[in-house]
């Protein structure tokens, strides 16, 4: 046999039957060489060759896939963020939660950093609380600021969006705001940027 074109990997011997059995690794192929003793201690040689199936170009496809979606950031696929000030009035608030069917609005300072967010189910029992003098001069005196409840949970521009996702699912929240390298407010990610962006990578 001419081994040329291949080289050995391992020999494997058994020492109770005296038969020797050689691997080689041919391009796409496994050559199999065993050799022993037998009628008489005449000399008795077999080959054979097991193929081996090469990476599917749907598997590599799917690695590129992978390795893709892993690239995606927040601030490539991140919505303009409902935020209001943290000196507008309550009314203010419920106002634009009303005009703009919003279910939720963040609150920033004057520099545009998130305070926190409120969400208008949140809104709504609260007002629903008040059993005296709920009228509009009351929710005026009110600055959006005191009506806060939920913490200011952020990711940066930079995160990829699998992390976000990640952070939502453990904080069991539907939005996340993304701030820049200042701190400010510039966008905000969800569930729907997720179910959006996510599968063209795996579908």
């Amino acid at each position: 046999m001419d081994c040329a074109p291949c080289s050995l990997i391992y020999p494997l011997r058994n020492a109770a039957s005296s038969i020797s059995t050689f691997v080689f690794r041919i391009p796409e192929t496994w050559l199999v060489k065993t050799e022993g003793f037998k009628n008489g201690g005449q000399t008795a040689t077999s080959e054979h060759t097991m193929a081996f199936r090469p990476k599917s170009k749907k598997s590599s496809k799917r690695a590129k896939e992978a390795r893709a979606v892993r690239t995606v950031r927040c601030a490539d696929v991140m919505q303009h963020p409902n935020a209001l000030l943290a000196v507008d009035s309550m009314a203010t608030v419920v106002d634009m939660l009303t005009k703009h069917d919003w279910d939720h609005v963040f609150i920033v300072d004057d520099e545009g950093a998130p305070l926190g967010r409120i969400h208008a189910v949140d809104l709504l029992k609260m007002i629903a609380r008040k059993t005296v003098n709920r009228d509009i001069a009351w929710m005026h005196s009110i600055p959006a600021q005191q009506l806060l409840t939920h913490p200011p949970l952020t990711v940066n521009t930079s995160t990829p969006l699998l992390k976000a996702g990640a952070l939502m699912l453990t904080h069991d929240l539907n939005q996340l705001g993304v701030v820049d390298d200042e701190g400010s407010l510039v966008g905000v990610v969800g569930h729907n940027t997720v179910a959006r962006v996510l599968p063209r990578f795996i579908l």
